[in-house]
């Protein structure tokens, strides 16, 4: 087992919240969710039990605060797709991109592997992931829009190109590669071409 996920640090006093979050994203990262419990959270924070139950009242509670941090951080697929920085076509292909990683192995899509972990429709963490999923389809969907596809035609799109983007991150997590994202990326840019070609 990774010994960066089990040697308790020093206990520190302010900031309790935090150093919960980042110790339940690097064992959640390593281990998996349902895996982690919470007393190994409390240890590896380090924090009392009852500072960690101050701040997440249940288990859910502190997954859905990791996958808000994750949404927030600049570290999943989807947070290319709002910089304002580079053109809206290298945003989308920017989903086939594998995120750096901090620990091995390649994780994939945390939303994806929230839902897996937590298959009831009706849960609270499920019920986040799909709202993050959801709003990947509507950033792509503006994206496409902006490069000229109208609608039905751009959500369509969208949806082929996250369910591309989606597989990829899948795919690159059982298969442990970081780049397997190249594969989907060649049919993504197929996908654009014709559809814009048609738009034009």
């Amino acid at each position: 087992m990774d010994t960066t996920a089990t040697a308790p640090r020093p206990r520190g006093g302010r900031g309790g919240r935090e150093r919960i979050l980042v110790a339940a994203a690097r064992l959640f990262a390593v281990q998996g969710i349902n895996a982690t419990g919470m007393e190994q959270v409390a240890e590896q924070a380090p924090v009392s039990k009852r500072t960690l139950y101050a701040h997440f009242r249940t288990k859910s509670d502190l997954v859905i605060a990791y996958l808000q941090d994750l949404a927030t951080s600049g570290a999943t697929l989807e947070s290319v797709l709002t910089r304002d920085d580079i053109p809206p076509r290298e945003r989308i292909l920017g989903l086939f991109d594998q995120p750096a990683a901090d620990t091995a192995p390649v994780r994939g899509c945390p939303f994806i592997d929230a839902a897996a972990e937590f298959p009831d429709p009706k849960s609270a963490v499920h019920s986040y992931a799909r709202e993050q999923k959801l709003r990947m389809v509507q950033l792509v969907t503006a994206l496409v829009s902006e490069l000229g596809c109208r609608e039905p035609a751009a959500l369509a799109l969208a949806e082929q190109l996250v369910t591309l983007a989606d597989g990829a991150a899948s795919r690159a997590m059982v298969l442990n590669e970081a780049d397997y994202g190249q594969y989907a990326r060649a049919a993504a840019e197929v996908l654009l071409d014709r559809a814009l070609a048609g738009a034009s």
